[in-house]
C-alpha cells in the first residue's frame, strides 16, 4: 500500500484537472461490471437466475459438510452460474481424492483428519498420502490394521522421491509405528532400520528437516520396541549410534527429535519394564562415552555450543547410567565447570540437580559418589553477589543432601554442617532472593534430613559424640546468624531458628538454652523490628521443649516482690499462653499457682494502700498467669496424677472468683475434649463430676448480679454440657431427680426455675428411660403454661430428648409416642409464639419416626405448619419449612406410590387456599417450597392445576397473596422445562398483566425481575405480544439492560483473556513430545525457526557474558587462589539501576493515573444467577437465611439490586441548571480566614499547610525560568512571617 498523504508519481497533472466533488469523473469508458452491479441494486434481473432455493440449500449443506458427494442417479442436476463461463453440473461420483482420509477407520490417524482444512502444503501432502495408502489397502481387501499401514507405508517410503512426499510418509510412519505389535517390528528390524538409515544419510545435509526429524522419531520407536537379545547384535548398536550422532546436530528440531528419541530408548524400552529387567540399558555405557567424547572434543571453545547440547542431553540421561559411568560423566562435568563459562556452568549444575532429583538407585548413584560430588561442588560456590548461579547452587546442594539422606543417613549428617555454614554465608548477600532461598534450603534440610531421625536420638548435650555432634555444629552455624553482621537478614535467621526449635527442640534443648537467652535479650533491644518473629521462634521452642525448659533458661523474673514495675520478661506470658501444649499439668500447679496467688495478694495490698495503678498491673499479671491454664490442659502428659491436686483449686476459683470463671471453665472444657484421650483419663476427670457439677449448677442458678454476665452463664452451661459427656449416667439421673424436685418446689423463684430447666435440657439426653418418664410427667403441665419462657424451656426439653441418639432416649420416644402425639395436639392452642421454634423441631423429630398408621396425626399438623411459615421468629419459619418437607417425605413413606402420596398431601395443603388472607399467602409459600422439593414426584397434571390456581390468586387485592404468587411463578420459571412451560406462558403473562395499578407500582422491581426471566426463556417479542401496552416501556428497558450487560460481560471476558499470561512452552518430556513432533513443517516455519535461532543465539551471547570481579580495596586479583572461580560472575557487578515500577493503571491524556475503586467493578451477571435474583423467593420459602444477604450488603454497601442497577443515573456537572447542588467544599476550606487572606490555626486540629500544585506545564524547558521565579521568594517569605510572629508573641508575653 502507498503511504497516506502522498500520491504516486505522475499524478500531478491529473490532480490539477479535478474539481471539488468531481474526483471520479475521469473513470474509464469500459464500465460493464459497474453497470451490471448497478442494475442489481434497484431492479431484478430480466433473465432467469440460477440462484434458486435448492441451490442455496445445496451450497449450505456443502459448506457444513453434511452432504455426501455421491447422489442418486435420478437426482436433479442443479446449475450454478460462474461469471461468463459455461454451466457446470454435479455428476455422480464414487468419491474424491480424500475419500480414504475422511472415512479412514484406524484411530491412529484421527489427528491427521483435522489437517484437510489446513492451507499448509505439508498438511495437504500428508492427507493425500494417507488417502492413497488407505485406498491401496482397501483395494487389496485389507482390514486397515496398523501392520497393514506399516507395510504399505514402508513400501511407499522406498518409492517416493520428492522431499515433501518423503516427509509426509515419514510422519505417518511415525504415528503408526507406536501401535504396531512388537513382534512385527522385531522381525522387520533389519529391513526397516536399513531403509530408515538410508534416508537419514541422504537427508542429513538437506535444507529441509521435516523428513529427517520424522525418520529419527521412527528409528527411536523401532529401537524402543526391540527385546533385550536384539541389543547384543552389533547392527542394533550401529543403528542406535546413528540416532545418537544427531543429538549434536545444528538444526534445533532435528537435535531435539534425536535427543528425545535417545531418552525414550534408554528410559522407555519395553524390556526395561518386565520382570527380568536389567538395572540399566545395554546402550547406556556407549551413550555416556559418546557424551564425554563430544564434550572433550569441543574443549574450551568460546561458544561451547556442542558442549551445551550434550549437557542438555546428560541432564535427562544421567539417572539412567550405571555407577561407574556416572562417575566418569560427573568428573567431566566438573572439569567443564572450571572453564568459568557461565552457561556451561549453569547447564552442568542443572545436570547435577536432575541426577539428585531423580532419586536414582544405589546401582546408579552410590552414597559415596553422592558425597564426593557434594564435596567437589564446594569448589564452585558462586559469589554471594551473583544472583542466579548462587540460587542454582543452593538448589542443587539441597537436592544432593536430601538424596544422600535417603541413601545413607550417617553420611548425610556428616556433610550437613558444612552446607549450613555455606548457606549462612549466603545470608550476607545483597540480594533478598538469595537470603530467602538460603533460608528455605536450611528449613527444607531440617524437615527432610534431620526431623525423621530425631526420635532415634536421646537428649543431646554439647559434648555428645557423632551424630549428635553434627547437630551441635549445625545449630552453632545458625545461632551465629544472631550476631550483628547478619542484622539485615535477622527475620530469615529467626524463621530458620523457629524450624530448628520445632524439629530438634525436644532432644537438643541443652544446647539451645544459650540461644534462647540471646533471643530474649535481643527482643529487649530498643527499636528492635522483629519482635513478632522472636515471639514465633520462642513459641516454637515452648511447643517443642515445654515451658519448664524455657523458664529454666529464661526466668520469668516475676515473683510479686519486685521493687520496680518494669517486668522486662512479661512478654513471655502471652507467648506461653499461645504456644504451650503437651506440658505437665503438675508444673502449672507447682509453679504458676503460687505465683498467681502471690501476685493477687500483692494487688490486694496495693488496693488497700490506695495505689490503684500498681494494683491494676499486678491484677493483670495474675490474670495472665491464669490464662495459661487452657494451654496446659491441651494434651497434658500427667492427667492421672496431677488433676486431683488441681481440682479443688479450680472448683474454688469457679465459685469464688467470677473474674477467673470463664478461663477456668474454658480449661475444663479443653481438658475434657483435648486432654482425656483414654478411657482411664476420662474416668479420672469424670470422678470429680460430683464436685464440679453442683458448683456449676449453683453458679448458673444464681441471678446475674452474683452469677456474672450472660456470657459467663453461657460458658458455665457449655462446661456443664461438656462434663456430662464423661459423667456416670446414674449420677446424672440423681441430679435430674433433684432438679425435678426444685422445679415443683413453690419456694423456687422464676429465674431459678428457668435456670433449672436449662440444666435439665443439658442433662436430659444422658438420663435413663425411667428418669425420662418421671421428667416428662414433671414438665407436661408446663407445655400449656401461660408463662412463655417456661413453655419454651419445656419444649426444649422434649426437643433434646427426641433428638438424642442415645438408646434410652430412643426407647422413651417409641414407648411414649401416643402420649407425645396427644400432648402436642392438646397444647396446640396454648402454644406461645416463642415456643414455636422448639415445638416445630420436636414435631420434626417425631414425624421422622412415624409409620402409615399415624397419618391422621400428620394431617392434623398441616394447618399449624402452614401458618408457622410466617412466624415472627426466623428460627420458627425455618423449622416450619423443614417440618413441611419432612411431612412430604412421611407421606411418600406412607405410600402407595410417591405420586399418589404427594397428590394426597397437596390436597390437604390446598384447603388453606379457602381460608383467611394470611392463610392463603402462607399456603402459597408452602406450595412453593413443596414444589421446589418434590418436583420429581409431581405429575404434570398436578403441576398444571397448581399453576392455574396460583395465576387466579394474582387477581387478589392483598399484597401478601400477590407477593407469594409472584414468588411461585419465579420458582416455576426456574424449575420447569421450557417446552413444558410454553403452553402456560399466555395465561401466566395475562394474569400478571391484569394486575391493578397499585400492585404494579408496589411490585415493580419483582415484576421487572420476572419479566427478565420470561424474556430469557421465551424471547422479547413473545413476551411483548402477551403483555398490555403499559408494560412495553419496561420490556424495552429490560432488553437494553440485558444487551448492555452482555456487552460488558463480553468486554470483561476479552480483557481477562488478554491479561492472562501465556504459559511457557513445555519441555519435550513424555507424551507431550509426540504432540510437539506431530506439528508439520513448511517453508514458513523453517524461516521462523531461523529467525528464532538468530534471536536465541543473540540472547545466549548476552547470557554467556561473564564479568571478572576485581579484588577488594585495590587489592590485585590472585589467579592462583582456589576460590578464584567465585570472581567470575554471571551478574554484572556494581550498583543496579532502579527500574520503573509497573503500576498497571490507565493513564489519561494529560498524564494522570486513572484508578478505579474496587466497588465500581461489576460482578459477572451469570455468576449472580439464582444467588441474587432468586434470593428473596428462596428466603421466603426457607431455602436461604437473611444473614447471608445482610453480610453481603455490609461488604458491598454500594451495590444495588440487579433491577435498580440497570437504570442510568443522572449526575450533575457543569454550570447553570446543571451545576451540582451538593458541592463539597474545597480541600482545606475550613482553615480559610474569614477576615483577611491566608489560613488560620484551629484549636484541636492539625496545622494548615501550603503546597505547590502539580502542573505538567512546569516540565516545559522554555518556561523553566519563569516557573522558578514564582517560587524564589517562597521560603524567604515564610521565614519572615515566622520571625514576625515570634516577635509579636514575645511582645505579648512581656509585662
Amino acid at each position: 500500500m502507498a503511504r497516506s498523504g502522498r500520491l504516486r508519481s505522475g499524478a500531478a497533472a491529473k490532480l490539477k484537472r479535478w474539481r471539488k466533488g468531481h474526483s471520479s469523473d475521469c473513470n474509464p469508458e469500459t464500465r460493464q461490471h459497474r453497470l451490471a452491479a448497478r442494475s442489481r441494486f434497484c431492479s431484478r434481473p430480466a433473465e432467469k437466475s440460477n440462484l434458486t432455493v435448492d441451490a442455496v440449500k445445496l451450497h449450505n449443506e456443502l459448506q457444513s459438510g453434511s452432504l455426501r458427494l455421491e447422489q442418486p442417479s435420478g437426482s436433479t442436476q442443479l446449475r450454478m452460474e460462474e461469471d461468463d463461463a459455461g454451466e457446470a453440473a454435479t455428476e455422480k461420483s464414487s468419491g474424491t481424492f480424500l475419500s480414504g482420509l475422511s472415512d479412514c477407520t484406524n484411530v491412529t490417524f484421527s489427528k491427521v483428519q483435522r489437517f484437510w482444512e489446513s492451507n499448509s502444503a505439508a498438511h495437504k501432502e500428508i492427507c493425500a498420502v494417507l488417502a492413497a495408502v488407505t485406498e491401496v489397502i482397501r483395494s487389496q481387501g485389507g482390514k486397515e490394521s496398523e501392520t497393514e499401514y506399516f507395510a504399505v507405508l514402508m513400501t511407499t517410503l522406498e518409492a517416493v522421491e520428492s522431499p515433501e512426499s518423503l516427509a509426509a510418509v515419514a510422519y505417518l510412519l511415525n504415528l503408526v509405528l507406536k501401535r504396531v505389535p512388537s513382534p512385527v517390528l522385531i522381525k522387520k528390524f533389519s529391513d526397516a532400520s536399513k531403509a530408515f538409515m538410508h534416508i537419514v544419510s541422504s537427508q542429513a545435509c538437506s535444507s529441509s528437516t521435516s523428513a529427517l526429524r520424522w525418520v529419527l522419531s521412527c528409528l527411536a520407536t523401532l529401537l524402543r520396541k526391540q527385546d533385550l537379545a536384539a541389543w547384543s547384535y552389533p547392527v542394533t548398536l550401529q543403528v542406535y549410534h546413528g540416532l545418537l550422532s544427531f543429538c549434536v546436530h545444528t538444526k534445533p528440531k532435528v537435535r531435539k527429535a534425536a535427543q528425545y528419541g535417545v531418552c525414550s530408548v534408554l528410559r522407555g524400552s519395553e524390556f526395561m519394564f518386565g520382570d527380568a529387567a536389567p538395572e540399566h540399558h545395554p546402550a547406556a555405557p556407549s551413550t555416556a562415552k559418546f557424551c564425554v567424547q563430544e564434550i572433550e572434543k569441543a574443549g574450551g571453545t568460546k561458544e561451547a555450543t556442542t558442549t551445551l547440547h550434550v549437557l542438555a542431553l546428560l541432564r535427562d540421561l544421567l539417572p539412567c547410567f550405571p555407577a561407574a559411568v556416572v562417575k566418569t560423566c560427573c568428573e567431566t562435568l566438573l572439569r567443564v565447570m572450571t572453564l568459568s563459562h557461565v552457561l556451561v556452568t549453569a547447564c552442568a549444575m542443572q545436570a547435577f540437580h536432575s541426577l539428585f532429583s531423580a532419586q536414582a538407585s544405589m546401582a546408579c548413584l552410590p552414597a559415596e559418589l553422592n558425597a564426593q560430588i557434594i564435596t567437589a561442588l564446594y569448589d564452585y560456590v558462586p559469589s554471594t553477589s551473583d544472583l542466579q548461579p548462587l540460587l542454582t547452587w543452593l538448589s542443587t546442594m539441597e537436592r544432593a543432601h536430601i538424596n544422600l539422606g535417603r541413601l545413607q543417613k550417617e553420611l548425610c549428617w556428616a556433610h550437613l554442617p558444612r552446607l549450613f555454614a555455606a548457606a549462612m554465608n549466603c545470608f550476607l548477600s545483597p540480594h533478598s532472593q538469595v537470603v530467602s532461598s538460603a533460608a528455605q534450603t536450611l528449613e527444607t534440610l531440617l524437615s527432610e534430613c534431620v526431623a525423621p531421625h530425631m526420635d532415634d536420638l536421646g537428649t543431646i548435650s554439647a559434648s555428645a559424640p557423632a551424630p549428635a555432634a553434627y547437630l551441635c555444629k549445625m545449630f552453632r552455624s545458625v545461632e551465629e546468624g544472631l550476631t550483628y553482621r547478619f542484622h539485615a537478614a535477622w527475620d530469615e535467621v529467626l524463621r530458620v531458628l523457629e524450624v530448628f526449635f520445632e524439629t530438634c527442640g525436644k532432644q537438643c534443648h541443652p544446647i539451645m538454652r544459650k540461644c534462647l537467652r540471646s533471643l530474649c535479650d535481643l527482643r529487649l533491644s530498643p527499636h528492635f523490628p522483629y519482635t513478632a518473629e522472636v515471639d514465633q521462634a520462642v513459641g516454637a521452642a515452648v511447643g517443642a521443649m515445654g515451658p519448664e525448659v524455657l523458664l529454666e533458661a529464661v526466668p520469668l523474673e516475676i515473683d510479686g516482690k519486685e521493687e520496680t514495675l518494669d517486668f522486662p520478661r512479661s512478654w513471655l506470658l502471652p507467648v506461653l499462653r499461645d504456644y504451650v501444649q503437651g506440658a505437665r499439668l503438675g508444673f502449672f500447679t507447682s509453679y504458676f499457682l503460687p505465683l498467681a496467688a502471690a501476685l493477687k495478694s500483692r494487688a490486694l495490698e496495693f488496693t488497700q494502700a490506695g495505689k490503684s495503678v500498681e494494683a491494676k498491673i499486678y491484677d493483670t499479671l495474675q490474670w495472665q498467669v491464669w490464662s495459661l491454664l487452657p494451654g496446659f490442659c491441651t494434651h497434658p502428659t500427667d492427667v492421672l496424677g496431677a488433676f486431683k491436686g488441681l481440682a479443688r483449686t479450680l472448683g474454688m476459683a469457679i465459685s469464688e472468683r467470677p473474674d477467673l470463671r470463664p478461663t477456668v471453665c474454658q480449661a475444663l472444657r479443653t481438658l475434657i475434649h483435648k486432654g482425656c484421650e483414654t478411657d482411664t483419663e476420662r474416668a479420672e476427670v469424670g470422678r470429680f463430676a460430683k464436685n464440679f457439677l453442683p458448683i456449676l449448677f449453683n453458679v448458673y442458678s444464681q441471678p446475674e448480679e452474683d452469677g456474672g454476665s450472660s456470657a459467663q452463664r453461657r460458658s458455665v452451661l457449655d462446661t456443664v454440657r461438656a462434663y456430662l459427656t464423661i459423667t456416670d449416667p446414674q449420677m446424672v439421673c440423681g441430679f435430674l431427680q433433684k432438679a425435678s424436685e426444685k422445679l415443683t418446689s413453690p419456694e423456687s423463684s422464676e429465674f431459678a426455675r428457668l435456670s433449672i430447666l436449662d440444666l435439665v435440657v443439658a442433662m436430659a439426653p444422658y438420663a435413663d428411660e425411667q428418669s425420662l418418664g418421671s421428667l416428662y410427667r414433671t414438665i407436661q403441665p408446663s407445655l400449656q403454661s401461660k408463662e412463655r419462657s417456661m413453655q419454651k424451656k419445656a419444649y426444649r426439653v422434649l426437643e433434646e430428648v427426641c433428638a438424642a441418639p442415645h438408646a434410652p432416649c430412643q426407647a422413651f420416644v417409641h414407648s411414649h409416642l401416643q402420649d407425645l402425639q396427644a400432648a402436642l395436639l392438646d397444647s396446640l392452642k396454648s402454644a406461645a409464639s416463642p415456643a414455636k421454634r422448639p415445638r416445630l423441631k420436636c414435631l420434626f423429630h417425631i414425624v421422622k419416626q412415624l409409620s402409615a398408621e399415624h397419618e391422621p396425626f400428620v394431617t392434623a399438623l398441616v394447618p399449624e405448619v402452614i401458618l408457622c411459615t410466617k412466624e415472627v421468629s426466623v428460627g420458627a419459619r425455618k423449622n416450619a419449612f423443614i417440618l413441611l418437607v419432612e411431612m412430604g417425605h412421611a407421606f411418600i413413606r406412607f405410600g402407595p406410590t410417591p405420586q399418589e402420596a404427594m397428590q394426597r398431601f397437596l390436597l390437604l395443603v390446598y384447603a388453606g387456599l379457602t381460608g383467611s388472607v394470611t392463610m392463603i399467602s402462607c399456603t402459597v409459600l408452602a406450595l412453593t417450597r413443596l414444589f421446589f422439593e418434590f418436583k420429581d414426584h409431581l405429575e404434570l397434571s398436578v403441576v398444571e392445576q397448581l399453576l392455574q390456581n396460583v395465576c387466579l390468586l394474582l387477581a387478589s387485592r392483598t399484597r401478601d397473596v400477590v407477593k407469594a404468587a409472584l414468588g411461585f411463578l419465579k420458582v416455576t420459571l426456574l424449575l420447569v422445562d421450557t417446552k413444558l412451560l410454553a403452553k402456560h406462558v399466555q395465561p401466566m403473562l395475562e394474569a400478571v398483566g391484569n394486575l391493578s395499578d397499585d400492585m404494579r407500582r408496589h411490585f415493580r422491581m419483582k415484576l421487572r425481575n420476572l419479566f427478565t426471566k420470561f424474556i430469557r426463556k421465551f424471547g422479547f417479542e413473545l413476551v411483548k405480544g402477551l403483555l398490555p401496552a403499559e408494560y412495553h416501556k419496561v420490556l424495552v428497558n429490560i432488553r437494553k439492560a440485558e444487551a448492555r450487560s452482555r456487552k460488558q460481560r463480553a468486554l470483561r471476558q476479552a480483557a481477562a483473556d488478554t491479561d492472562e499470561e501465556e504459559a511457557p512452552p513445555a519441555q519435550p518430556r513424555g507424551d507431550s513430545m509426540e504432540e510437539i513432533l506431530a506439528d508439520s513443517e513448511d517453508e514458513e516455519e523453517e524461516e521462523e525457526e531461523r529467525q528464532r535461532s538468530k534471536e536465541w543465539r543473540k540472547q545466549a551471547r548476552q547470557k554467556g557474558q561473564a564479568w571478572l570481579k576485581e579484588g577488594e580495596e585495590d587489592e590485585p586479583l590472585n589467579f592462583l587462589d582456589p576460590n578464584v572461580s567465585q570472581r567470575v560472575l554471571a551478574t554484572k557487578p556494581g550498583p543496579k539501576r532502579s527500574r520503573g515500577v509497573s503500576h498497571d493503571f490507565q493513564v489519561s491524556e494529560d498524564g494522570r493515573l486513572i484508578i478505579h475503586e474496587e466497588e465500581e467493578e461489576l460482578d459477572d451477571d451469570e455468576a449472580k444467577g439464582v444467588d441474587e435474583e432468586m434470593a428473596d423467593v428462596l428466603q421466603d420459602v426457607g431455602l436461604r437465611s437473611k444473614k447471608s444477604q445482610k453480610r453481603r450488603f455490609r461488604e458491598e454497601p454500594d451495590d444495588e439490586e440487579p433491577e435498580a442497577g440497570t437504570y442510568p443515573q443522572y449526575r450533575a456537572g457543569g454550570s447553570g441548571i446543571h451545576r451540582p447542588l451538593n458541592k463539597e467544599p474545597a480541600f482545606g476550606a475550613e482553615y480559610r480566614s474569614k477576615k483577611g487572606k491566608g489560613d488560620v490555626k484551629k484549636k484541636g486540629q492539625l496545622d494548615p499547610y501550603a503546597y505547590i500544585p502539580l502542573n505538567r506545564a512546569r516540565l516545559n524547558k522554555r518556561k523553566r525560568a519563569k516557573m522558578q521565579g514564582q517560587f524564589k521568594g517562597l521560603m524567604k517569605g515564610a521565614q519572615r512571617g515566622a520571625k514576625a510572629g515570634r516577635r509579636n508573641r514575645l511582645k505579648a508575653q512581656r509585662p
